[in-house]
Parts: C-alpha cells; structure tokens; sequence
C-alpha cells in the first residue's frame, strides 16, 4: 500500500470513528431520552452521564489533533474498556464497543508511526 493511500485510509477511519463517537457523546450531554434510560437502567444519573459525555468528546477532540492523538487514543481505549465492562456487568451485548476499540486501535496504528513502532517490530509481537 503506498504512503498517500495509508495516509487517507488512517483518516477515513479517523472520520468514520469520530462521527461514530461524537454522536453517542452529544446523547449524553444532551440528555437524549434513550441515552439516559440505558444510563438509569446502569444505576447512573443524568449528572454523571453528561459528565461522561463531556470527557468522551474530550478524549474524541485530543484523538483527533495529530499532536495529541496519541493521549487521546489511550484516553478513548480506556473509556472504551469501561464500556464494555459495564455493558458486560449489566448482561447487555458489547459488540459495538469491541468494534469500536478495534477499530480505534487500527487507526491509531495507521495513523501514529512511532505506535507501530512501539508495539510491533518487523512483523512480530510486542517486544518484551
């Protein structure tokens, strides 16, 4: 794959990622009717379901400036982690947020050199 075509498919699913996530957090700020039914069912309050909206689009907003975005990568999987932890708590299907993780972890490979440099090394698993 060349460099200008890895280049707009890190973006692409950088774009598609943060559609995806704008929009669930935007749910919590706003206090969508849904939203906060799910959070009620989960023992969490309006309050801190907006509070969670607002570091999600935090976390979001870091991921996507290229000077941040590694912060904001770790930030997203670990917001990402809680949610599946929670839905998996609660009985509730978690295979959007594993796809989310992936998808975010995917990105972030492509889109951040120095993390695939990190955490693989000519094809191989993490160093050790």
């Amino acid at each position: 794959m060349s460099p200008k075509a890895i280049k707009i498919t890190g973006w692409a699913l950088t774009i598609l990622l943060g559609l995806f996530l704008m929009m669930s957090a935007l749910m919590k700020i706003m206090q969508n009717d849904t939203a906060v039914a799910q959070a009620s069912s989960f023992g969490i309050d309006a309050a801190v379901y907006r509070f969670i909206g607002i570091l999600e689009i935090t976390s979001l907003i870091l991921f996507l400036i290229p000077r941040t975005g590694v912060l904001g990568t770790l930030l997203l999987a670990a917001y990402l982690g809680g949610a599946i932890v929670t839905h998996l708590q609660h009985h509730e299907p978690v295979i959007m947020a594993v796809i989310f993780q992936a998808v975010l972890w995917i990105t972030a490979v492509i889109r951040f050199p120095e993390l695939k440099q990190r955490l693989l090394v000519n094809g191989k698993t993490i160093k050790q």
